[in-house]
């Protein structure tokens, strides 16, 4: 079996989604939710998600584990930092990012919708 098949698979009781060619299966959990997003090689969020989100970065916060992949992500202020699987991630909102190499990047990611910043005491890109 390929290792990344698990990874991938139709995920049980998520309401599934997809945009600009990323795959989002979202599960509620409490409060909050679990998300599995599943980037594909060449994604970048500048290029496939500007277009349709309209401002110039992500505005969204993201904390959750790097299960397969890897991810750079670039701020307005010229901070970078990489992330390789398997690694815990949080992503402050104000980002590019894309996938490096040729392998899709899966996260699991944990939210709270339009309240995630706050819940993760995220409220803006600290070096």
């Amino acid at each position: 079996m390929n290792p990344i098949e698990p990874l991938v698979a139709p995920m049980i009781g998520a309401e599934r989604r997809e945009v600009a060619g990323v795959q989002l299966d979202i599960a509620k959990a409490g409060n909050g939710r679990v998300k599995r997003v599943i980037y594909p090689a060449g994604f970048r969020w500048s290029t496939n998600m500007k277009p349709i989100i309209g401002s110039d970065l992500c505005q969204h916060a993201h904390v959750g584990f790097l299960a397969h992949g890897q991810i750079h992500v670039e701020y307005a202020d010229g901070c970078v930092t990489e992330y390789a699987a398997p690694q815990a991630l949080t992503i402050e909102a104000g980002h590019d990012a894309w996938v490096v190499g040729g392998e899709p990047a899966v996260v699991i990611e944990f939210d709270f919708e339009g309240d995630t910043c706050a819940r993760f005491g995220l409220e803006g890109h600290k070096h």
